[in-house]
């Protein structure tokens, strides 16, 4: 496995985070599980379901000695998922993801849940919400200034 890293990027190998300060390509040799810092999700942009569910299995991989909590936490979440969540998209993406979880192959899980996305935000976008007033008379704020010319 080839990867190529830019001046400054972070790949994070076996639970090891390695920086590099100039551009480079690394060959990785043999078996090695990592994960790319533009996959990397940080914990603020955890904001829905699905992602704290990808933040749950991307702890796997990055800290490998707490990967028994993580773990603990994914299925915890996932069931959480699947019990609200009647979508077949999700719910088979999840039993898809789920299963790479439990034989160990994390990236594979990672990428399957990134592939929910979409969906997630679907559902997010069709489901009814409250309605929320944004100003007096439900208006959205003042009015633009008209320019002068």
């Amino acid at each position: 496995m080839r990867l190529s890293l830019r001046a400054g990027e972070r790949v994070f190998i076996n639970g090891a985070v390695l920086r590099v300060d100039r551009k480079v390509s690394l060959e990785l040799l043999n078996d090695a599980t990592f994960l790319l810092e533009t996959h990397v999700l940080q914990p603020e942009e955890a904001t829905t379901p699905l992602r704290q569910l990808y933040f749950a299995a991307q702890t796997m991989v990055i800290e490998p000695v707490n990967a028994a909590r993580a773990r603990e936490l994914y299925r915890a979440l996932q069931a959480g998922i699947l019990d609200a969540v009647t979508e077949p998209a999700i719910r088979d993406g999840l039993a898809a993801a789920g299963a790479c979880v439990e034989a160990d192959r994390l990236i594979e899980a990672l990428k399957l849940i990134r592939g929910l996305y979409r969906s997630e935000a679907a559902l997010f976008a069709a489901a009814p919400g409250p309605e929320i007033p944004v100003g007096p008379a439900g208006l959205s704020g003042p009015e633009p200034i008209p320019r002068t010319a």
